[in-house]
């Protein structure tokens, strides 16, 4: 439901999790080049991993010290980059390294800082530099670089998952991975700089993303959508105040998994349709697959509750994606790569369920979504 809830978008990893366990901040949004208009989409994450296990070094499961000793990682992790644009312009991810002890947290409201990187529910700003010498070294994952932002956020829509994330859900470990998605429409405002270029990021054309997932593993698959720039075919009109958000779940019940599931909200000119979460059932039906080819990956979703259905037919081309590079909690390697992308396109179909019939209400055209995808098999 469109519920803020800032306890779930503050700091958790407590208990078991905490020496198993990660959490991450992910902001998406766009900005246009202060010269040239050149538009392009960025991107920054707070990320935190097994912090019961650290101290004052970054422990880096990848590093060679650290494997041969069966360490499991351990650090604060600030993620930013920029996906590769539609006029071929690569994409890049820069990633810094911090100690558990150097971050900052508190809990209401809630603030978190490492150094220089600070966020907050309205603001996020910081800097990230990787040389090249450093970008050589495998344990860091990152490529060379650098990159500043300074960004108001206005998280306008929110997506609360309810039971799916309660604490008890927590406590049975209902779930591998949890997601809160506080600011699945959000508008950003402020400048940031790539390697010396200066981009701003305007509120009206920001399109901005901004959710948190946490638990003890990575879902398999990861599957995720979301679009804020959403056009009506029935009026012609950019919808400044609706939004999708598409994210899959792994239940399981004590330790034995159950069927994947998706969640999702559509919130469109003001109203809220929840496909897949638990206070719907047995009403919501969600059905989805995912193609995959040389060029691209291409999602179809078909999902109903009690009143309404939705289609959704989304596709990203990969030169427009990155293949994002994470350690698990667990160490653990896996053979497929996130893929993340956006630029992704994509129509949405509103049907209107009445007597046993439906009635098409609205088609959109998404532009700019976000998407994610890793398969199932590790």
């Amino acid at each position: 439901m469109n519920l803020s809830d800032l306890k779930r978008n503050a700091y958790m990893l407590r208990g078991p999790l905490s020496k198993k366990g990660y959490m991450r901040w992910w902001h998406s949004f766009s900005g246009v080049h202060a010269d040239t208009g050149e538009p392009r989409t960025f991107f920054v994450e707070f990320f935190v991993i097994n912090p019961g296990l650290g101290g004052d070094q970054p422990i880096l499961g990848r590093h060679p010290y650290y494997r041969r000793r069966g360490m499991k990682p351990s650090y604060v992790m600030i993620k930013a980059g920029v996906f590769p644009g539609n006029d071929g312009q690569p994409g890049k991810q820069l990633h810094v390294f911090y100690p558990i002890s150097a971050l900052k947290a508190t809990g209401s409201p809630f603030v978190m800082q490492v150094e220089d990187c600070i966020y907050r529910e309205d603001r996020i700003t910081g800097f990230v530099e990787v040389t090249s010498e450093e970008a050589r070294h495998r344990s860091l994952m990152s490529d060379a670089g650098s990159m500043e932002w300074d960004l108001e956020v206005h998280k306008a829509v929110s997506c609360h998952t309810g039971f799916l994330a309660s604490p008890l859900s927590q406590i049975v470990n209902a779930l591998d991975s949890y997601w809160h998605g506080e600011g699945v429409k959000s508008f950003f405002r402020g400048t940031v700089t790539l390697d010396g270029e200066v981009y701003q990021v305007l509120t009206d054309t920001s399109y901005g993303y901004a959710d948190k997932h946490w638990g003890r593993s990575f879902n398999r698959p990861w599957i995720q959508l979301a679009c804020g720039r959403l056009t009506s075919r029935r009026n012609d009109r950019e919808l400044r105040h609706s939004v999708l958000a598409v994210n899959g779940c792994c239940p399981r019940f004590l330790f034995f998994p159950l069927r994947r599931r998706l969640m999702i909200q559509l919130t469109y000119t003001g109203e809220d349709f929840e496909f897949g979460f638990h206070r719907q059932f047995p009403f919501s039906r969600c059905r989805w697959e995912t193609k995959e080819n040389e060029k691209r990956f291409v999602w179809h979703v078909m999902a109903r509750n009690r009143t309404h259905l939705i289609k959704i037919s989304g596709s990203c081309t990969k030169e427009q994606m990155l293949k994002l590079r994470y350690e698990s909690p667990d160490n653990a390697k896996y053979r497929n790569p996130l893929w993340a992308g956006g630029t992704g396109i994509g129509t949405i179909e509103i049907y209107r369920l009445d007597n046993g019939g439906r009635e098409l209400l609205d088609t959109l055209e998404m532009n700019g979504a976000l998407c994610e995808y890793r398969s199932d098999i590790k």
